[in-house]
């Protein structure tokens, strides 16, 4: 096992969004706006989930990146099987949607794992010595697994979790050197899928009410206005902390999918900045450990945990500033939900396990440039004598 440092700063920006996560937890959900009463629930349970979080990085940091690497297909097809499960009994539906198990001591989301889960996977197949990213039928094999998952997301249905499946797994392929006509002629392929899928009464809705929200104030349209009221309420430096309006009944699931308002509301605009740039920031750092190695598994994926975090964080920026239709996904580290920040933090630690083992490599690679040097500067000093001789 490599004995170099990890990246303090990735440790850092992760700790800090968490932090900032809890507090903003702690704020939507301390007071019950329909009794008045003060509540600890939601935030014990972020505070668990964080500690459990915690643990499984330093475990996925500190493990060799050999075994991170053997677990590309058992966590595969685990995670698909744990997708099947929400179909059981242990399923838990909610809000017309099929999409968490019932663990104790609380519910479970797959698809979270599965993102992760796939990374890992499409990092292990790529790196390959037979993977040759000039041929299309190199892109079969992944894009079954990807429309296996995507099947199952649908059905649930969670066309969030379709839509970044998608886009995370044609990234890498895309960033694995895969020609560029390749796929975009499987994006023309799939058009008429998305059109189908887009045209459900409920998805037309919303993308409507992303277009026009004030077509449907009282409905589709309710979420995404009472959204932009929050960030208008906060103005440059917010209304402080625990003062937000909008958690009061106001913004449905402000403690999950629409953290961020909250955060724009209470902290104002430079909260909300401050937010963007750490994501920012983390997404950077990710790219820089990624170069840094000349492992190709290493490379695949520090540069897919990185866009893992990163396509989340855009997607539910947009959503809550109306860039983008209503989709339920979390913001990494901050939204309420015990399955992202786990995941989020198992993905961190192989992050820091990379950077570590990248730090070494380097190092190590620096002494043998120093060695040649040295033997250059010898070799010239003996040459001299020779001459003066």
């Amino acid at each position: 096992m490599a004995s170099g440092r990890i990246d303090r700063t990735i440790l850092f920006i992760t700790l800090i969004l968490s932090m900032i996560g809890i507090l903003m937890v702690y704020s939507s959900t301390s007071v019950s706006p329909e009794t008045g009463t003060q509540s600890y629930y939601y935030l014990k349970k972020q505070l668990l989930t964080f500690l459990i979080g915690i643990l499984l990085l330093l475990f996925f940091t500190n493990i060799d990146l050999q075994v991170i690497r053997a677990m590309a297909i058992p966590l595969l097809i685990f995670s698909f099987f744990l997708l099947i499960l929400v179909f059981t009994n242990l399923g838990i539906s909610a809000g017309g949607a099929r999409r968490w198990l019932r663990l104790w001591p609380t519910a479970f989301q797959p698809s979270e794992l599965a993102k992760l889960s796939m990374v890992l996977f499409l990092s292990w197949y790529m790196s390959g010595k037979r993977y040759l990213p000039e041929r299309f039928r190199e892109m079969i094999i992944p894009l079954l697994v990807m429309a296996s998952f995507q099947v199952i997301f649908i059905k649930q249905p969670d066309f969030g979790a379709f839509m970044t499946f998608g886009i995370l797994t044609l990234s890498m392929i895309f960033l694995s050197g895969m020609r560029l006509r390749y796929i975009a002629s499987l994006g023309v392929i799939l058009i008429p899928l998305v059109y189908y899928l887009i045209k459900e009464p409920y998805r037309w809705r919303r993308i409507v009410a992303f277009l026009d929200p004030w077509s449907d104030p009282a409905g589709s349209g309710f979420q995404l206005i009472q959204s932009l009221i929050a960030f208008g309420s906060g103005g440059l430096f917010g209304v402080g902390l625990g003062e937000s309006k909008q958690k009061l009944l106001y913004l449905p699931a402000i403690h999950n999918d629409f953290i961020f308002a909250l955060v724009g509301e209470e902290l104002g605009l430079i909260g909300a900045y401050m937010v963007v740039l750490l994501f920012l920031w983390l997404f950077l750092r990710g790219v820089s450990v990624a170069k840094k190695t000349k492992d190709p598994f290493s490379y695949y994926l520090a540069s897919g945990i990185s866009l893992m975090i990163a396509i989340q964080a855009v997607v539910n920026f947009s959503v809550a500033t109306g860039l983008a239709p209503t989709k339920g996904l979390p913001l990494p580290f901050i939204s309420y939900g015990g399955s992202s920040l786990v995941v989020n933090m198992m993905a961190v630690g192989m992050l820091l396990n990379i950077s570590r083992n990248s730090e070494y490599i380097l190092r190590d690679e620096l002494k043998k440039k120093e060695l040649i040097i040295e033997k250059k500067k010898a070799y010239v000093r003996k040459l001299r004598k020779v001459v003066i001789s």
